[in-house]
Order: C-alpha cells, then sequence, then structure tokens
C-alpha cells in the first residue's frame, strides 16, 4: 500500500510538473515577437533635421539616398550628408532593431557604373571604400541603385551588354569584402525590359538579402499615354504592375521571400490633351510630380480634382476635367492592399519611395505599420 501510494504520488508529482514546464514554454512562445515583413524606406538627402520627426520606429530598414561614384569609390559628396548618415545610425536608440543602409546611385545618379564596374580593379576599389565607410558610420549595409544595367536609363549614361555579369561580380565582390553580416540589397526597375535584361537572377540573389521591385513609374516622365504610375494590378489598358513584377521575378527564379514590393509616397501629374474617361489612357506628357504630405491641400474639388477608384488595377487616381491634368498616386486605400499582398505572399516585405514625402503623423508608413499589425 505505502509502495503504491509513493508511486502514485511520484507519478502525480511528474504529471504536474510537465504541465508546468509546458505551459511556461507555451507562455514564452506567445512573448516571442512575431517577425513581420520588412518596412524599407529610402530617404533623401536635403532635410537631415526632418528625419527626427517621423515614427522611425515602424521601419525595418532606412536607407541614404545616394551616394555616388568618385573615382572608382564609394564617396559622400558633403558634410551635410555625413551627418546625415550619422543622424540616423543614432536613430537606433530609438529602434534598436533598425538597419541603415547607403545607396548608391539613383536616377541620373550612376553615370559611371558602367565604365567602373566593368573592370575588376574597379570593382575591388568599390568594395573597399564600401567597407570603409560602413565601418565609419557603423552603417549595416550598401543598396545599389543602378539604373540601370545593361539596358537605357538615364539619357547619355553608358550602358553595355556585359553590364548584366559586371553587376554580378560586383556582387560578388561586396559580399567576399563586406562578409556575411553586412546587407547588400539592389533596386531593380518593374519594367520587362529590366527584369529580363538587367540581371543574372540566379547568381545574384544567393548573395544578397533582398531586390527593391520599383513598382512606381511604371508610367514614367517620357509617356505619351496617361495610365497608373504604382498599380497593385494589371487592367486591360496596361500591363505593367507590382502584381506583373513580382511574378516575373519569381518565374525568374527569385524567391519571395526575397521580393521588397515598392510602394510610392507621391503623386505624378500629367497633362492630357483629350477630356475623355476621365484622364485614363489618354495622350498626355508628364508635369511634376508631388509629394503624398502636399496631397490634401493640392487635390481638392476646390481646385477641379475628382477622385477615382479602379477597381481591376486596385489603384487610385484624380482627374481635373477643366485643366485635363491626371493624377496617379498610392493613398492609403492602395498602401493598405499592397501591404496586405506582400503579407499574403509572405514576400520580403515593402519598400517605398520616400519617406521625406510623407506625412510626420498618420502617414502612410503608418497604415503600413497599422495593415502589418492587423494581419
Amino acid at each position: 500500500m505505502q509502495t503504491t501510494a509513493k508511486h502514485l504520488f511520484a507519478s502525480i508529482a511528474l504529471i504536474l510538473f510537465n504541465i508546468i514546464i509546458i505551459s511556461l514554454f507555451a507562455k514564452d512562445l506567445k512573448a516571442q515577437k512575431v517577425i513581420g515583413p520588412n518596412v524599407i524606406a529610402y530617404y533623401s538627402t536635403g532635410r537631415p533635421l526632418a528625419i527626427d520627426s517621423f515614427p522611425i520606429e515602424k521601419l525595418t530598414h532606412l536607407i541614404y539616398s545616394f551616394g555616388h561614384l568618385k573615382g572608382d569609390s564609394l564617396y559622400i559628396s558633403n558634410a551635410r550628408d555625413s551627418a546625415l548618415i550619422t543622424q540616423m545610425v543614432g536613430l537606433k536608440s530609438r529602434n534598436k532593431n533598425l538597419k541603415v543602409m547607403i545607396a548608391l546611385g539613383g536616377w541620373g545618379g550612376c553615370k559611371n557604373c558602367s565604365e567602373v564596374f566593368n573592370r575588376q580593379e574597379g570593382r575591388k576599389a568599390f568594395a573597399k571604400s564600401t567597407k570603409d565607410l560602413l565601418d565609419f558610420f557603423k552603417a549595416d549595409g550598401i543598396d545599389l541603385d543602378w539604373e540601370y544595367p545593361a539596358v537605357m536609363g538615364y539619357p547619355g549614361h553608358q550602358y553595355l551588354l556585359e553590364d548584366k555579369h559586371n553587376f554580378t561580380l560586383l556582387v560578388e565582390e561586396l559580399r567576399k569584402t563586406l562578409g556575411k553580416k553586412a546587407e547588400i540589397s539592389f533596386a531593380a526597375g518593374g519594367t520587362k525590359n529590366c527584369i529580363d535584361s538587367c540581371f543574372e537572377w540566379n547568381k545574384v540573389m544567393p548573395l544578397v538579402n533582398r531586390v527593391n521591385l520599383m513598382s512606381y513609374d511604371l508610367v514614367s516622365g517620357y509617356a505619351t499615354v496617361s495610365g497608373h504610375h504604382t498599380p497593385l494590378y494589371a487592367n486591360a489598358q496596361q500591363e505593367l504592375s507590382a502584381d506583373f513584377g513580382v511574378k516575373a521575378l519569381i518565374a525568374a527564379g527569385v524567391p519571395p521571400q526575397k521580393i521588397a514590393l515598392g510602394a510610392a509616397f507621391y503623386a505624378r501629374i500629367f497633362q492630357n490633351t483629350t477630356d475623355a474617361n476621365q484622364g485614363l489612357n489618354q495622350p498626355t506628357k508628364f508635369l511634376k510630380g508631388v509629394p503624398y504630405k502636399s496631397f490634401k491641400d493640392q487635390f481638392t474639388e476646390e481646385k477641379g480634382f475628382k477622385y477615382y477608384w479602379d477597381d481591376v488595377a486596385k489603384a487610385p487616381y484624380y482627374y481635373n476635367a477643366a485643366s485635363k491634368q491626371f493624377v496617379t498616386f498610392d493613398d492609403p486605400k492602395s498602401i493598405a492592399l499592397k501591404t496586405k499582398y506582400v503579407i499574403d505572399r509572405k514576400l520580403n516585405g515593402i519598400m517605398f519611395w520616400e519617406l521625406t514625402e510623407d506625412s510626420y503623423q498618420n502617414g502612410l508608413l503608418s497604415v503600413i505599420d497599422e495593415t502589418i499589425k492587423a494581419n
């Protein structure tokens, strides 16, 4: 009887112990932070003090835009921009998980990229200078915005068929020089021409953290017909879209978890020549860009602008029938849908151009953050 009681007591104690351990383990799992998609902001130069006013806590990555080439080296052109990068890195005190990166190039900012990266010594010098700058600023990585390898980009800039392979060699040199911990990303145009012709996807993607898909400016400043510059989906008149770019990258062998989808924190205004179809798909010419923070003041009914929504493309637009001005952009509704698209398809994240064009509070970045938390 005593032996049986002892065994029974021991069994009950063991069961209780296991229940406590499992309960604590489950509580610990519940407490662990769920890792969501990356939220990646480009930040252009010129307003170094304003960066403190944005909700940096809602970002995972902040990209200084842009460094350029001086000779064969990555170069920050002035003391103001050096102070800006230092300030960006200092924001880690508010967001300990923030990654700060330095971008090379941009539209019109990569005039000598084809020539420099065509040479082994050029690639080596660039990689060394990049490491030196990242070490100096205590930054986390490099983002390559060469627009574009192997296809025509900024008018007058050299482009060669060899650029496609030289880009791979450049990334190989950067990874070797920077090591495994540094982040390396690059921007890719969302057009079929760029996706098909600019990069050796199977060779480059294993070496980088992500590709930033520029699924904006799909109706460019050279367009002669109006359309959505940053739609989520294609419609009957326009093939190019964010969804088109993502599917094309996946078809090229790019893992979804390495694709960051692009969003636009600005509008593009086009001047149409006819007043038809609420401005869509009409002969046009580009006028200018407008930051999101200025939408409420600029695109009012009093000024003649009427809001429309393309439910196929999931894209908003304004049209002013009196002035024949067509406005294409992202807004809270389209940004929320893009963020949900990223979550549902398990993409790497959502990136946008650019943070200085957002409102300081309750802007498009907040919409991204709220959508992630709700899903």
